[in-house]
């Protein structure tokens, strides 16, 4: 049990890096250490802590090193029991993000959890000789390297490209329209969004019922729950425009037909190496009709920087930081949207490019017009062949080998 909760929940963390860097950046956030904790250090510290999780994990299933990895998982998890007493206490932050996105807990839940995991690991480090071991100790170097290998390398291409599995609301297939819908009976929370804006030298904070008039500059924004209710998936995405500071979210998620959504929680930080493919997306999307909207939480500093640095010609428009990182883990991201469903999302790195005979046709021509089939299966099984089987294979060959050994010894003896 100890071991695969490790291993799940190293595995979960690995392939969304960018998202359990955020979490530790909030952790920094809660404790006013956020200074202490810039976006590469988080970054490496996720990776970092996903790897050692996933590794401890395999070591204890396979029982390499048996003594030193229970005693190292017997301090891990003293550790991570006293962080979420801490959490249940004090209440920082409202999801510990112990196992990403993919299994949410509350703090309660998960110092119960952590609770019982210490009591099982203090078990295994009382006896750990009573593990039975799947690989010969000449060959658990094998094991060790390769998913230390395997996990980092995971959590680089999901760097590169995005999350191999993604739990978050917004992902492939999801309906933005449903997802903010609130069952009947159920009683509504309440949120409020803050714009600051910034004119003559004088900030002051604007909601969307007093929103100044053009000559006020935008400066940040943010939402914020006033009154507790049912809390539906997607409660926190808004859509205003630069301009007039109008709400256009209904007329995007309700538009029919298809939308592109260029998203940068930051265009400071935004990589403009993909700009070209960026701007070709945006001119195929004019010439066809199709809206074509970049959503930042940049202010007009940054935007124009963009816009200086890449030629963009596109549709500004402000969100909500913390909405634009759920929604596609990469800075920029692009999402296609059909009649309010996301049918595809890429990062900066694996933007489409299409042919000029693709150019001229629309979208329901083209394979990125369409929702892609069960990805997630067809991933699961390239995981397993390219992780799991490897390792089974080499359990069978080393105990095939072990036993030709001990037949020979047994063969000497009896001559």
């Amino acid at each position: 049990m100890v071991a695969l909760t490790f291993i799940f929940s190293g595995f979960v963390k690995a392939i969304d890096p960018m998202g359990t860097q955020y979490k530790i950046q909030d952790y920094f956030a809660a404790l006013e250490l956020e200074d202490l904790m810039p976006d590469w250090l988080a970054l490496t510290a996720s990776v970092g802590l996903s790897a050692l999780e996933f590794c401890l994990g395999i070591l204890l299933l396979f029982a390499i090193n048996r003594r030193a990895v229970s005693r190292i998982i017997v301090v891990f998890m003293l550790f991570m029991t006293a962080v979420s007493l801490w959490l249940w206490v004090a209440n920082p932050v409202s999801d510990c993000g112990c196992f990403g996105d993919a299994v949410r807990l509350s703090n309660a839940q998960t110092f119960l959890k952590n609770i019982v995991l210490l009591g099982c690991s203090l078990v295994v480090a009382a006896h750990p000789l009573q593990m039975m071991r799947f690989v010969s100790r000449t060959n658990q170097w094998i094991v060790k390297n390769y998913s230390a290998l395997f996990i980092i390398l995971c959590s680089v291409w999901c760097l590169y490209d995005l999350p191999l599995f993604d739990f978050r609301p917004y992902h492939i297939g999801a309906d933005i329209r449903q997802g903010m819908v609130i069952p009947e009976g159920e009683e509504q929370p309440q949120f409020e969004t803050t714009f600051i804006m910034k004119k003559d030298g004088v900030i002051k904070e604007f909601t969307l019922d007093n929103y100044p008039d053009s000559t006020w500059t935008f400066v940040d924004s943010r939402t914020v729950q006033t009154s507790e209710g049912y809390i539906p998936p997607i409660h926190d995405f808004s859509i205003v425009t630069t301009d007039e500071g109008a709400d256009i979210t209904e007329d995007v998620v309700g538009s029919k037909g298809y939308t592109f959504l260029l998203v940068s929680p930051h265009l400071e930080k935004a990589s403009d190496a993909s700009f070209g493919e960026i701007d070709q997306l945006s001119q195929y999307a004019e010439q066809h009709g199709y809206p074509f909207l970049c959503l930042t939480a940049s202010n007009e500093t940054g935007i124009n920087h963009w816009i200086d640095l890449t030629g963009a010609e596109y549709t500004f428009c402000q969100t909500d930081e913390i909405t634009l990182k759920t929604i596609v883990r990469s800075n920029p991201g692009l999402l296609l949207m059909k009649d309010g469903t996301i049918i595809r999302k890429w990062s900066h790195n694996m933007l489409p490019t299409l042919t000029p005979e693709e150019a001229a046709q629309p979208l329901e021509k083209l394979a990125i017009g369409h929702l892609p089939g069960n990805q997630a299966a067809r991933k699961l099984v390239v995981i397993l062949l390219w992780f799991a089987l490897p390792l089974v294979l080499l359990i069978v060959v080393d105990r095939l080998w072990n036993l030709r050994k001990r037949r020979i010894h047994l063969n000497k003896f009896n001559r």
